[in-house]
């Protein structure tokens, strides 16, 4: 059993008070806190080990290089990727999804063809494609969520065909926590002859995770919501399909020779890493990659599980609540997105603000998704392995007192 109340420890930002009152970070779906370990990683390189990577043969080149390349087999292992030629360093989920849209989108889809995604998508996996259709000519195609706002096998089958080319789908969705089953989905687009392409952002923190035995074709996930700095991230593809695709971004560091007339790229992964790129980020996304396997994945989806059960049951008995997403908490991951009626959104975060809680307020980047809930906007508080049952009672407490001041 692992001692949460120690690791919580390691993250100096929480031990503050926010309004006069000890802060409470439940905004973690966003981003999450860094522990000392991953800041000393960052600190360390940029006090000991600065140097631009691949490009010098003195010491602190060697070091840096070292450090920046022993990131990426950190993370290989860490997702289950067969080689680190499958691991392309971008600054998140976001760049990496444009990525895969931008090149093997526009090489391998035309008029006729479609691209299927779902309502639930976070904008970062709807808006490269709902693009690329209208650059193409392809068609998008949705698959329709069940009535928890999970989507299910049947009704993907329903949608992925002959014509299907691209599936793009959520491992987790940001807003209502429901889990994906992507392997089957993977299946299902195989089959038909498509690619299967995973946001991962709120599923790699979360649970373990297995590229190879999900067998995905791309998966992208972001470094800051798993304990890393922002602008750090990755795109997992498939070798045979990464080596066949087109950079998007050219300049420095992913050449091999430049001509006047024309230009060729070095293997796999640099070709899709142009220009300097954020060392000392990714390095401590090694770090916290480090920090999450000595905790390990199973153990840190049971704490924010139980967390999520406890948080599900205390809001179930506040009249007025209306939780989005499965009621059970074996089938979702660790947030709770609802509304309190009467309250807009932004107004019960700042109260909360005001007790010192922090959490998120708004349509959550997935407006398609609130058009279908058929909301505006809603609250949501997520969960990582430094919250406690306590965090939760005070955020009760929270809700409590927000419907006392609006006369509730």
């Amino acid at each position: 059993m692992k001692d949460f109340a120690k690791i919580r420890s390691d993250f100096k930002i929480l031990d503050q008070e926010v309004n006069g009152k000890p802060l409470v970070y439940l905004d973690n779906a966003a981003t999450a806190q860094k522990p000392k370990q991953v800041v000393n990683a960052l600190v360390s390189y940029y006090e000991m080990d600065n140097a631009n990577v691949h490009r010098g043969v003195h010491t602190l080149a060697g070091r840096a290089t070292d450090a920046y390349e022993g990131a990426r087999e950190k993370v290989r292992a860490f997702i289950g990727a067969s080689h680190t030629k499958e691991i392309i360093f971008t600054r998140g989920t976001t760049t990496a999804l444009n990525l895969v849209a931008d090149s093997y989108g526009a090489a391998n889809i035309s008029s006729g063809d479609e691209i299927v995604i779902s309502h639930v998508e976070h904008h970062s996996n709807f808006i490269p494609w709902q693009q690329l259709a209208k650059r193409t000519g392809a068609t998008l195609k949705f698959i329709e969520p069940e009535e928890d706002g999970s989507i299910s096998v049947e009704k993907a089958a329903s949608v992925i065909g002959a014509k299907t080319k691209i599936v793009a789908i959520t491992h987790v969705s940001n807003v209502l926590g429901t889990v994906t089953p992507i392997q089957a989905i993977a299946q299902i687009a195989h089959e038909n002859g498509a690619v299967i392409v995973v946001d991962g952002a709120q599923a790699v923190p979360h649970m373990a995770v297995d590229v190879a035995a999900l067998d995905v074709d791309f998966y992208a996930f972001s470094g800051h919501k798993m304990l890393a700095p922002t602008g750090t991230g990755v795109l997992y593809g498939k070798k045979a399909l990464l080596e066949k695709m087109e950079p998007t971004e050219f300049g420095g560091e992913m050449i091999d020779f430049v001509n006047l007339y024309d230009s060729t790229w070095k293997e796999l992964p640099w070709k899709f890493e142009a220009g300097t790129p954020t060392i000392g980020g990714q390095i401590a996304l090694g770090a916290a990659m480090d920090y999450l396997t000595e905790i390990g994945m199973d153990a840190v989806h049971l704490h924010e599980e139980e967390l999520v059960r406890y948080a599900l049951a205390e809001m179930q008995k506040i009249s007025g609540i209306t939780i989005y997403g499965p009621l059970d908490a074996n089938k979702r991951a660790g947030l709770v997105t609802f509304n309190l009626e009467g309250v807009h959104p932004h107004d019960l975060a700042t109260v909360l603000d005001e007790e010192g809680i922090a959490i998120r307020a708004g349509h959550h980047c997935a407006q398609p998704l609130m058009k279908w809930l058929g909301v505006n906007s809603t609250a949501r508080v997520s969960f990582y392995i430094y919250n406690t049952k306590e965090e939760v009672d005070a955020f009760i407490q929270g809700l409590k007192l927000t419907k006392e001041y609006f006369g509730l």
